[in-house]
């Protein structure tokens, strides 16, 4: 029983700490390139994306190189004495950077469908932009947002190639799930091969299955704010109406 709780152990945990930081970066990155309108905007998106494109074996190469000890990454950690290849830090980091992209594009475009002129109302009711951006951005985008974790939450279960570079086969320690299954294939334990397979089409299937219902209207509806400019917002902008 061990042999299958431990790479499911190990996947959960990886995935749920990539989606928290993808949650995270994604949101902070979307919103960003949102209302950048600099000349780069074209390059940095596509190095956002880029991890989407490329084989995820030579993601994970390029992590190797770049953590690795004659890496920069690598050589700063050093100084704390600190090594992330082959480590479990090592599949979140690779999870995360593969997952990355799905959350990005998916916040961005949301985001960019959010009509600026309702932000620019909340604004001139006295709402600074961190307000603006959980009161009324978030609320408003909130579907695609929620979209993005999901996706990105069944990517980083999924990830592969760049795990298996820069993280390895390590059981107990590194071993995920589709690295399991990859390793059992190999060593012909069909049997535990199969398992594996079944758990992670399972939990796959069950992320689906919950975007798809959260994209129903009625689902959508019964987790959006109604009113896009909060009241805290509207209280404070008529009492300065009243005091001017």
């Amino acid at each position: 029983m061990n042999d299958y709780l431990s790479p499911l152990w190990i996947s959960l945990k990886t995935v749920l700490a990539t989606t928290a930081i993808t949650f995270v970066l994604g949101i902070a990155a979307a919103r960003w390139i949102s209302r950048y309108t600099g000349k780069l905007k074209p390059v940095i998106d596509g190095i956002f994306i880029l991890p989407l494109v490329l084989p995820p074996t030579v993601v994970g190469f390029g992590l190797l190189l770049f953590m690795g000890k004659h890496g920069w990454g690598g050589k700063f950690l050093a100084l704390f004495h600190t090594s992330i290849v082959f480590s479990w830090p090592a599949t979140v980091i690779s999870a995360a950077v593969m997952a990355f992209p799905l959350m990005y594009m998916t916040t961005r475009g949301a985001f960019e469908q959010v009509d600026v002129n309702i932000e620019n109302a909340a604004r001139t009711l006295g709402a600074g932009e961190w307000k603006v951006l959980y009161s009324v951005t978030l609320p408003l985008a909130w579907p695609g947002v929620l979209a993005g974790t999901i996706l990105s939450f069944a990517r980083a279960l999924g990830e592969f190639g760049a795990t298996l570079m820069i993280a390895g086969n390590i059981p107990g320690k590194t071993a995920t799930i589709p690295v399991a299954i990859y390793f059992d294939i190999v060593d012909g334990n069909m049997k535990q091969a199969n398992i594996l397979m079944i758990i992670v089409i399972g939990i796959a299937l069950t992320s689906l299955a919950l975007l798809a219902y959260l994209k129903r209207p009625k689902a959508r509806s019964r987790g959006l704010v109604v009113n896009p400019v909060p009241s805290d917002i509207l209280a404070a902008g008529k009492k300065r109406d009243i005091s001017s």
